[in-house]
This record gives C-alpha cells, sequence and structure tokens, in this order.
C-alpha cells in the first residue's frame, strides 16, 4: 500500500487534506453507465455494514436510481467465506462485497475482485487505495477511548494510552477480545520496546474482555464497563445521539482501519455493481454514512468524526502478520 510502512505509520489531518482537494473537480461519470445499470435491474450486495445502516443506504440507491439492492449482511469472517464458496463453485451470485479491509484484501488474493475504478477515488487518502485498485475504503473504524459519562467525567480521562495503566484504573477498563490489529498498530507506532512493556502493564491490570464492539459499546453505555480501551467511534456515536450516557476521547495514537468495497469479477450485475461502489463513494453516500455515526472515507466530506489525526493499518500487513499478533494477544489477554 502506498504511503504506508508496515501497518502505515502515516498520520493523516483530515482538515487539510479536505482544504487542499477542496477545488478539485471530480472526472465526469461514465455517461452510458446508468442506463446499462437500469437495464441489468438490480445489484447484489455482500456486507457486513449494520442492518440499520446497509438497509437505509440500499434504500436511497433505490430511490434514486431505480434499481433493485438485494442485500445480504453477515459478519466479516462468514462474508468471505460465502463469497468464496460460491466462487470455488462456480455460482456467481454477488455483484458488490462491503466489509473490513483485511477481509477485502483475502477477496484480492482469491483473486475474485475485478479491477475498481471510479469518479470518486480522488476523493479517498492516497495511503489507504491498495496499490492493486481491486477495492477502495468507503468508511473508517476508529479504535477510540469510549466511557460512561455517569461513571467517568471527560476530564478524567487521560490524553495518552500510557496513563491507563495507573492502579486507579484497575477494575474499570475493557478491551475487546479480538483487537489484535489495534495492539499491533500501537506496538509499531511506539517501537517494540516501548510497545511492549505498556501491554504487559496493561495485561497486568487485567482489563475486563468482551467479545464483540457492539456489545462493549452496549454494556458502556449501561453503566456496566465504565472505559473501553478499543471500542469502536461508530458503535458509540448512534448511542450518544439516542442520548445515551456514552461519549468518546480520540486517544492518541487514534488507530483506524479501512472498511472497503469492491465489484466482483464475475458480477451478474456488473454495471449496477459499478453504479452502487460509486454511489457509495460520492459525497452524497457518504453523508448518508455521516448521518448515521460512521466515519466517511471520503475527504471531501467534513465531520467531527474524523477531524484528528489518525494512524491508518495496511490491511495487507494485517493479513501477513496475523499469525504474530494473536498470538502475543492471545499471551497478554485471553490466557486462562
Amino acid at each position: 500500500m502506498r504511503g504506508t510502512v508496515n501497518f502505515s505509520m502515516r498520520t493523516l489531518s483530515t482538515t487539510l487534506l479536505c482544504s487542499l482537494l477542496a477545488s478539485t473537480v471530480l472526472p465526469a461519470q461514465d455517461a452510458g453507465l446508468i442506463d446499462r445499470a437500469k437495464r441489468e435491474g438490480r445489484v447484489v450486495l455482500y456486507t457486513s455494514l449494520a442492518p440499520t445502516e446497509s438497509a437505509p443506504l440500499a434504500a436511497a440507491f433505490e430511490k434514486k436510481y431505480g434499481i433493485k439492492v438485494e442485500l445480504w449482511r453477515a459478519a466479516s469472517g462468514k462474508v468471505v467465506q460465502r463469497t468464496i464458496t460460491e466462487a470455488q463453485g462456480r455460482r456467481y451470485a454477488v455483484d458488490v462485497v462491503e466489509t473490513n479491509g483485511p477481509e477485502m484484501e483475502m477477496l484480492t488474493r482469491e483473486k475474485l475482485l475485478g479491477p475498481l475504478s471510479s469518479p470518486y477515488l480522488a476523493d479517498l487518502p492516497a495511503n489507504a487505495i491498495p496499490a492493486h485498485r481491486s477495492w477502495a475504503p468507503d468508511r473508517l473504524n476508529f479504535f477510540v477511548v469510549g466511557y460512561n459519562t455517569t461513571k467517568v467525567k471527560r476530564a478524567e480521562i487521560p490524553a495518552t494510552y500510557e496513563r491507563f495503566v495507573d492502579p486507579k484504573w484497575k477494575g474499570r477498563i475493557a478491551l475487546e477480545a479480538s483487537d489484535t490489529e489495534w495492539m499491533a498498530t500501537l506496538i509499531k507506532t511506539w517501537g517494540d520496546a516501548k510497545g511492549m512493556e505498556y501491554f504487559r502493564k496493561l495485561s497486568a491490570m487485567r482489563p475486563d474482555i468482551r467479545d464483540g464492539h457492539v456489545l462493549l459499546a452496549s454494556l458502556v453505555a449501561a453503566g456496566e464497563v465504565p472505559v473501553g480501551l478499543s471500542m469502536y467511534a461508530s458503535n458509540i456515536v448512534p448511542l450518544m445521539r439516542k442520548g445515551a450516557p456514552i461519549d468518546f476521547v480520540p486517544v492518541q495514537p487514534v488507530v483506524a482501519r479501512p472498511q472497503g468495497i469492491g465489484v466482483m469479477k464475475n458480477a451478474p450485475h456488473p454495471n449496477a455493481g459499478r453504479l452502487f461502489t460509486d454511489y457509495v463513494l460520492s459525497p452524497e453516500g457518504q453523508k448518508l454514512f455521516e448521518s448515521m455515526g460512521r466515519v466517511p472515507a471520503s475527504t471531501r466530506v467534513k465531520s467531527s468524526l474524523n477531524n484528528f489525526p489518525f494512524t491508518m493499518i495496511d490491511p495487507i500487513t494485517v493479513l501477513d502478520e496475523s499469525m504474530k499478533w494473536e498470538k502475543l494477544w492471545n499471551g497478554f489477554f485471553l490466557k486462562k
């Protein structure tokens, strides 16, 4: 991935990028694409985006173009498994896949995605677009510190992760059970010596381990868990907007994982697939993501959800080093 080192040590300022790109004129969309897509009549989408967000996204596209979206939603691992299994059986049912960046890389390695072209690629952070251009980031997952506002005051939240190993936080912090990418990125950012020492100290704090980011957000909102160190901002914001006593702080370094979208090489409705992908990456689709509490990948969409520095992981490295970091994570936090 261009512009990245390992888990991508390059830190972005979204505000700066937005200002630099504000005057960029978008390339014209393929004039015949909409007509060809309408003749195909439908698009089949496999996604890990939550139903509360994927359904409105599909409805907005249908309303705009009159093209039916057939939606299948599951966890990212199941999305990949179904896509690969169908391809191996030469059953080409899906047009577009939208899920985690590392899982999109899995599909790329299976040679299942076609080359992606879109007039909106220029709006995306350059270091988040894979060199092979088989998929592109459409939203970002930020790892932030979430807290219950009735249990913890915002002023109490440390400015850095290192201060969470203070004994006063023992019994008050939690982690999500699978956040190896978050740990790996912090260690790579700080360097092995500092990073390993920090996670040894954090392990000694015996943080509460919860299986699932949605569950962790719910527990923090309910007050059962005062503070979550590795929470998705996108799980917190909808609860905040509903009035739940939960908020987050972008404790540095904020780790960002790209979520991606791509069109299948053997898509049965390739034009509808391209049009849907364009819609998701367009300012209109990206603003819809932002309205639902998702972090838009487009630098053209200004948002309080991404208006701070962040460090982007490299999905390719995530796959290549997954066993190393999972073993380390399990030793720190999942050992009996």
